[in-house]
């Protein structure tokens, strides 16, 4: 059975990164909030709890943790994270956007 969303091997090395320094469980929360400058943002955070009505997936030891309105909207996608000159940051691949910005954080549908 295909996932409904998925982690990149990048994106599950650097949360099992950032969890180790801060002693936390190696789990990414996903959210899609409304704002951005195109409609709908992306939030992450590592996870605290994960909720009875969360999707979660998991690549490597690593969980993606996403709530069941956010994954309306991010189903198909890929979370990846990508180091250039411009800096680091997790990005999401998301196949229902029909645009985006330029700071790829945000997007619309």
């Amino acid at each position: 059975m295909e996932q409904p969303i998925d982690l990149s091997p990048s994106a599950a090395n650097r949360v099992a990164t950032i969890a180790a320094k801060q002693g936390r469980d190696p789990a990414l929360r996903l959210a899609v909030e409304g704002g951005g400058c195109s409609g709908f943002q992306y939030r992450f955070d590592l996870a605290g709890e994960i909720e009875g009505d969360d999707i979660v997936v998991e690549r490597d030891g690593v969980k993606l943790v996403v709530d069941s309105v956010s994954l309306d909207l991010v189903r198909g996608s890929v979370v990846d994270f990508v180091e250039s000159l411009g800096g680091a940051s997790f990005q999401v691949t998301n196949p229902n956007a029909a645009s985006g910005c330029g700071c790829g954080s945000s997007f619309s549908i």
